[in-house]
């Protein structure tokens, strides 16, 4: 374990890193609760039109899909058995479509669409891809759980109120026809009661919005080798634009800025040649200028090629990351406390991804946070590489804002790792990072 302080003094947060922003940014217990309750008070209407609009699209789909498990293993031992299965495979397909933009107009869980099925050639084949198409068995399987979740949906969001409406209303009804019946326990129990379960149900009405928002997300999407295919192509892609623009701006910057030092190089060592070639013998003072001159020229282009090679491998990851990010905190203008607990040294396309994340983070610490303290710690266990960076800046960060997360999520699927941000407005901000040690 390494704990060090780089770009400024040590912060009051010690070594637990547990410390927090005090100030009125953060809510106390009593607003924190009342916030809680009004979450748990407060339905979207979308929430209440799905609980009621989506009976009819659950029993359908239900009765479809129990129709068609029921005729397909009745017909399975016949020569229609398998078209039948097929055909109402696709249509499995295209009740989940529905279901799925249902989700999404209503709940706002958008469920990204699957992959259309390929075509092959020969009717034997397109069969045995549908067959075997896992969307559509998926979708079939929503169909069969979504049935029990949309009556309870109903009943929950229609039933119970207008129920609870006739407990409440208990005394009043009963007095319709016998207006000199007194009040008694049972009235009161019967008003208290319904209250009592009437304040339950926006509760339960979003507890069963979850579950269908996680019902869908999970069956009604991509299979999970055809979402990991779409992130490796996107990943795959993002950094072949991304090394592209950095071949070109590689090349631009040899081109206007070293190839033109080292042209001037050559012209003040052709001069020098001159004044030594004079006629009258070599110019001593003249040719002394020129040698100074061209030494210049000569450290001017060593620094430009270092600058221009320090983007493509740094040379501190040569010792690993225990001795780069030590050496990185200490440009941040922003004190850091970096901690470090590496049991073992990761792979070098690894440790180049963690380099750069690192780098790329403080950099919007620097830029975006206002912060004055940051913390970055990076350990390694159970064969994962864990990078945490935190700052007490304003907070307000979050993916696809501008500040560089997207693209560092991006370059992190590439190599099977996932970025996550906590970052609450007021802060402070959290941002970790996980990939493997070892590439597959």
């Amino acid at each position: 374990m390494t704990v060090t302080e780089r770009g400024g003094e040590p912060t009051a947060e010690g070594v637990s890193g547990r410390g927090h922003p005090t100030g009125t940014d953060h809510p106390t217990a009593p607003a924190a609760e009342a916030v809680q309750r009004r979450r748990y008070l407060s339905v979207r209407g979308g929430e209440w039109a799905f609980a009621v609009v989506g009976l009819p699209f659950a029993l359908l789909g239900g009765g479809y899909a129990l129709a068609v498990l029921y005729a397909g293993a009745l017909l399975s031992l016949t020569v229609v058995g398998l078209p039948f299965v097929a055909a109402a495979l696709l249509g499995a397909r295209r009740l989940g479509a529905l279901h799925r933009w249902l989700a999404g107009r209503l709940l706002g869980e958008y469920v990204e669409a699957p992959a259309g099925l390929r075509r092959p050639v020969g009717v034997f084949a397109r069969g045995r891809v549908v067959l075997t198409d896992a969307v559509a068995w998926r979708a079939l399987l929503y169909l069969v759980l979504r049935l029990p979740l949309g009556v309870l949906g109903f009943a929950t969001a229609v039933a119970l109120p207008l129920g609870c409406g006739w407990l409440v209303g208990f005394p009043l009804w009963i007095r319709v026809g016998d207006g000199t019946r007194p009040a008694g326990w049972l009235d009161a129990a019967s008003v208290v009661t319904g209250l009592a379960v009437l304040s339950a149900v926006p509760g339960a009405v979003r507890a069963l919005s979850g579950v269908n928002r996680r019902l869908a997300r999970l069956l009604l999407g991509p299979a999970r080798a055809q979402q990991r295919v779409r992130e490796l192509e996107s990943a795959r892609a993002t950094l072949l634009a991304d090394n592209t623009d950095q071949l070109r701006r590689l090349e631009r910057d040899l081109h206007d800025g070293t190839q033109a030092r080292l042209v001037a190089l050559a012209i003040t060592l052709s001069l020098a040649e001159d004044a030594l070639a004079h006629p009258a013998g070599p110019d001593l003072g003249r040719l002394r200028t020129l040698m100074n001159r061209a030494h210049g020229q000569t450290d001017d282009a060593i620094a430009e090629l270092r600058r221009l090679t320090r983007g493509i491998h740094p040379v501190a990851l040569d010792g690993g990351l225990g001795e780069a990010l030590p050496g990185l905190t200490a440009t941040s203008p922003v004190p850091v406390t970096i901690r470090l607990d590496l049991g073992e040294r990761p792979h070098p396309v690894v440790e180049r991804v963690v380099y750069f994340c690192a780098a790329e983070l403080l950099t919007n610490i620097a830029k975006h946070s206002g912060a004055r303290s940051a913390e970055l710690a990076v350990s390694t266990a159970d064969g994962r590489v864990r990078l945490r960076v935190r700052d007490d800046g304003r907070g307000g960060a979050a993916l696809g804002t501008g500040t560089g997360l997207t693209g560092l999520a991006e370059r992190l699927a590439a190599v099977d790792g996932v970025l996550r941000v906590d970052s609450p407005p007021g802060g402070p901000t959290v941002v970790v990072a996980e990939l493997p040690t070892r590439l597959r």
